[in-house]
């Protein structure tokens, strides 16, 4: 499993370029479509081009001009391209360097962090006095932050083992939700109202200057993964095996856990934190598609925006005149697809590789 090697999935396929080329030209392929269709879904009362799409429009944009509703749809499809692929693809690398199957982003207190910072700015009023953008960065800050505790806390000598990870991560996280109720505590309805929706996760605020500056590092942080996926490989198999093939073990940890971290405060920065898309799309895929993370990556970050692109067009469109949170529709969709995905777990190990 180290460069130059072969891999198997649980189902005894061996990946070739042919199969990787073709599932990934797949996966992009039902991207492009998804995000295509996405800015096409709602009607407006003008009576222009979009009239007679699928589905209603929010009271927000009712007498807004035809090119203007397609112009906020499109930037907040574009978000959720950029989010939802850093999400599924630092999820995907977490579970691999974790061992762990329901490891997830905000497994490692690195959303929470991000929200702690968030809820100090708004009771701050940041935004009033540095303006749009000033929450974001707080929470860039504080993902930041707490990937730093996370990882002076899971460290033991250069490894990462996973049990102290994910230790420290539960604590700095139940740390940091403490922290943000107890600011919220003493804050006024509308700036308690205005935490809530931003701890919900949501893309009505995004704009496409924030996406502008978050894409490149996102696509930067998914390209050093992928580089990474051999390595991913093998330290899924433990790091006594993956050393046993030539890993550099400790630097392959730290450099995992450092950009995925990184990944998931840049995503957090721009849309708040939605859970669930790191979690199940990796999952779904690693039964579908087998555990070789040369496939699993791309796969992952490909379906993962797709997915949150859908999600989003639901919470945008569902119910007239309503707006509801991005985040919110996430885990209601997904709770139920992962309580599935457990109980076919247990039938079966097989999506790790196991018999």
């Amino acid at each position: 499993m180290a460069r130059g090697s072969s891999f198997i999935s649980a189902a005894g396929t061996r990946l070739t370029g042919r199969r990787l080329a073709g599932t990934v030209a797949l996966c992009a392929l039902a991207t492009l479509v998804v995000g295509g269709l996405a800015p096409l879904i709602g009607t407006d009362t003008t009576g222009g081009a979009w009239r007679h799409s699928l589905l209603p429009l929010d009271a927000y944009w009712r007498d807004t001009p035809d090119h203007v509703v397609l112009w906020l749809r499109l930037t907040r499809v574009l978000a959720c391209l950029v989010v939802g692929a850093a999400l599924a693809g630092a999820g995907c690398a977490l579970q691999a360097l974790l061992r762990n199957p329901l490891a997830e982003p905000f497994t490692l207190g690195i959303s929470s962090g991000a929200s702690l910072a968030a809820v100090v700015a708004i009771r701050l009023g940041a935004e009033r006095v540095l303006g749009y953008g000033a929450i974001g960065a707080a929470s860039l800050a504080g993902a930041a932050l707490a990937l730093g505790f996370v990882w002076q806390l899971g460290r033991i000598g250069r490894q990462l083992p996973p049990a102290t990870l994910i230790l420290a991560g539960v604590t700095v996280s139940m740390f940091c939700s403490s922290a943000s109720v107890l600011i919220q505590t003493t804050s006024d309805f509308s700036d308690v109202s205005h935490m809530l929706v931003w701890m919900v996760g949501g893309l009505d605020a995004v704009q496409l200057s924030a996406v502008e500056i978050g894409a490149p590092v996102i696509g930067v942080g998914l390209f050093v993964l992928i580089v990474y996926a051999r390595e991913l490989n093998a330290l899924a198999a433990g790091p006594e095996s993956a050393a046993s093939v030539g890993v550099a073990v400790a630097r392959t940890q730290s450099v995992v856990f450092v950009v995925a971290s990184l990944l998931v405060g840049v995503a957090i920065s721009l849309v708040g934190p939605i859970g669930f898309i790191g979690l199940i799309v990796p999952h779904a895929l690693r039964g579908v598609l087998g555990p070789d993370h040369r496939l699993l990556l791309p796969a992952s970050m490909l379906i993962g925006a797709a997915v949150l692109v859908g999600c989003d067009t639901v919470a945008r469109a569902a119910i007239p005149l309503e707006r509801l949170p991005t985040g919110a529709v996430t885990a209601v969709l997904g709770i139920p697809f992962f309580l599935a995905i457990l109980l076919r777990q247990k039938r079966s190990a097989a999506m790790w590789g196991r018999a």
